[in-house]
């Protein structure tokens, strides 16, 4: 909720809870294109392939996809027809990221996304392409149930030939982790709980991002004015970390305030966790010193993208004035833009909304944090706040007003704090999931980094003992 008086109003926490017209029906038909992946598309089952062209039926890709529904289950498809399921699928899910974004704007009383133009990009190394396509329909064919190590192993030449070129690698990158994921899990025939929905996505965004030209890229502008930080989104795997600041940005010329994003991403020993992953992050943006000091920047022609990603270079920024982040959420958020999303990522999956909300109050239902906003439930994802801050499950619980991102999974809509206010001693006392992004004196912040300190040095000596011999 944001007070009225402060440019705001109420959000209507009913609207995140209603169903949303059609959208059952687009994840229904991407199931049954999953259950006839997960067994392969060599004669897959007519009837899910069958309810799958039904769904594109009133679309530009009518004809393709029923054609290639109908080969693959005459045992008979290739790659332009896999290719042309794989759009398909793509253009459901692209359906219900829209829907579900429409349904948040109408919910916060913001403004819906921002429309842009997109260009494609250059054809570049043809071969390597066809040849990310030729493995990935071979893996189609087999479907999940049908991987082994032989068929996996095909990909490494292909991904190794492909990480150099900065203008592969995108793909690259993740038919690298797809292909490490199948072969973790391998073989297939002997799997008991298959994660469908995950691998149908890397392989059908693999298929189009495999195509010369098919991967749009948003026009780069430059920014010039006042970032003022939300907050800080954490995403910690055993190999790597990214720390993503959301933040509002006023431009110097007085135009319309707008949502962005600034990204810094490391790779880690798995050894390094909590605290210790501010140290490999900070060297990376200078952004992170002035989340933790609770400051604004000022950034001079910083490159940002159409989809409000920053591309941060320290050289176009410079700490500015005091700016407290809840202050930002009561005045500036609400009248904030969002920003255009790419084609290629629309998805249910990326939806990632700041809101600010104030005067709920929380309750646990079934070991679930939910905050009751005017009478109306909202789920909480306490699993998302990472371990390297301060903020924790009781901080959020004893809040009266949170900065979050409004995500959407398994069906439902959850609150991913950022940062929430609590009253101690009749003061308001903020937590922040990115308080020590800079550096912290919290003895518990303090000793964790000090462990890490001690690992990475461990680290480096056995590094240089090793490049020695």
């Amino acid at each position: 909720m944001v007070p009225a008086d402060q440019g705001g109003g109420v959000m209507r926490a009913d609207l995140l809870s209603a169903p949303v017209e059609g959208l059952d029906e687009a994840l229904a038909a991407v199931d049954a294109f999953d259950r006839a992946l997960t067994g392969g598309l060599l004669r897959p089952d007519a009837a899910d392939m069958a309810e799958f062209a039904r769904s594109v039926a009133a679309t530009p890709l009518a004809e393709k996809v029923a054609e290639a529904a109908d080969k693959a289950v005459a045992g008979a498809a290739g790659e332009e027809h896999f290719t042309a399921l794989a759009a398909a699928r793509l253009a459901l899910l692209g359906s219900v990221h829209d829907a579900l974004a429409a349904r948040i704007a109408e919910a916060t009383g913001r403004a819906g996304e921002d429309e842009s133009d997109w260009e494609a990009s250059e054809s570049q190394s043809p071969n390597l392409l066809a040849a990310a396509r030729s493995w990935l329909g071979d893996v189609a064919r087999a479907g999940w149930r049908g991987i082994d190590h032989d068929l996996i192993s095909g990909s490494a030449q292909i991904i190794s030939a492909m990480l150099p070129d900065p203008a592969l690698r995108r793909s690259a990158a993740l038919l690298d982790g797809f292909a490490a994921e199948l072969a973790a899990s391998c073989p297939g025939a002997s799997l008991e709980r298959i994660p469908a929905r995950r691998w149908a996505d890397l392989w059908s965004r693999g298929m189009l991002l495999a195509l010369p030209g098919a991967a749009a890229t948003p026009a780069t502008g430059t920014a010039t004015g006042r970032l003022l930080p939300l907050g800080i989104d954490v995403q910690e795997h055993a190999t790597a970390v990214q720390a993503q600041v959301h933040a509002v940005f006023e431009p110097a010329d007085g135009s319309a305030s707008r949502l962005v994003r600034a990204s810094a991403s490391v790779s880690k020993p798995d050894t390094v966790v909590g605290a210790g992953l501010w140290q490999l992050l900070r060297p990376h943006m200078s952004l992170l010193a002035a989340v933790g000091e609770g400051r604004s920047m000022e950034l001079t022609e910083m490159p940002v993208t159409a989809e409000g990603d920053l591309i941060w270079n320290d050289e176009h920024a410079k700490p500015g004035e005091p700016a407290d982040p809840f202050a930002t959420a009561r005045v500036a958020l609400q009248a904030a833009t969002v920003p255009a999303t790419a084609p290629l990522d629309r998805h249910p999956a990326r939806i990632a909304v700041p809101v600010f909300v104030e005067g709920y109050t929380a309750r646990t239902d079934d070991d679930a944090l939910m905050f009751t906003i005017a009478e109306h439930d909202l789920a909480v994802d306490t699993d998302r706040v990472p371990a390297a801050s301060p903020l924790t499950a009781e901080a959020i619980a004893a809040s009266n007003a949170c900065i979050g991102l409004l995500r959407w999974d398994a069906g439902n809509f959850h609150l991913q704090p950022l940062a929430v206010e609590t009253t101690k001693r009749k003061k308001a006392v903020a937590v922040h999931a990115g308080a020590w992004a800079g550096g912290t004196t919290d003895k518990a912040g303090a000793k964790a980094e000090k462990a890490a300190t001690d690992a990475a040095k461990v680290l480096r000596e056995r590094a240089g003992r090793l490049l020695r011999k």
